[in-house]
């Protein structure tokens, strides 16, 4: 049933919360695991001052660190996992790849890294729930 199970992370301790929905998931179907970190191009529209590489350097290098830590846990639990870092509007990029894996199943945190997010149900998860014609699993922070 949830052979490919989508975990989105933004590298929030929300995000990092969904990780063992997402193995449960995917270990009762002997699914794998994709990570997906979405370097949010409106942050490196909104840095004026700032070189544009080297903001997409650093957003890139935390998407890296983001699914490197998840992987590890994933890889830990004797799962299989794919690990993507991409470059846009992160509802979007998430839906866009929802499509090109044929995912099965979404597990998100419930919020995002802003303090705006983490005071209400993060929009990008609201936007998923709405759109992705597959099951979401809208994870709560600890």
């Amino acid at each position: 049933m949830y052979e490919t199970v989508l975990l989105p992370t933004d590298g929030s301790e929300t995000a990092a919360s969904a990780v063992d929905h997402a193995i449960d998931a995917a270990d009762r179907h002997d699914g794998t695991v994709h990570l997906l970190y979405v370097a949010d191009a409106r942050v490196a529209n909104a840095a004026p001052g700032l070189a544009m590489g080297e903001i997409k350097t650093k957003l890139e290098s935390e998407g890296e660190r983001a699914t490197a830590e998840l992987a590890d846990r994933v890889e830990n639990a004797d799962l299989d996992t794919v690990t993507e870092i991409r470059e846009g509007i992160p509802d979007d990029e998430i839906l866009k790849y929802v499509d090109d894996v044929d995912a099965d199943l979404v597990v998100m945190g419930s919020t995002g890294k802003t303090v705006q997010e983490r005071e209400r149900v993060g929009s990008v998860t609201d936007s998923l729930v709405r759109k992705a014609g597959i099951p979401v699993v809208s994870v709560p922070g600890n």
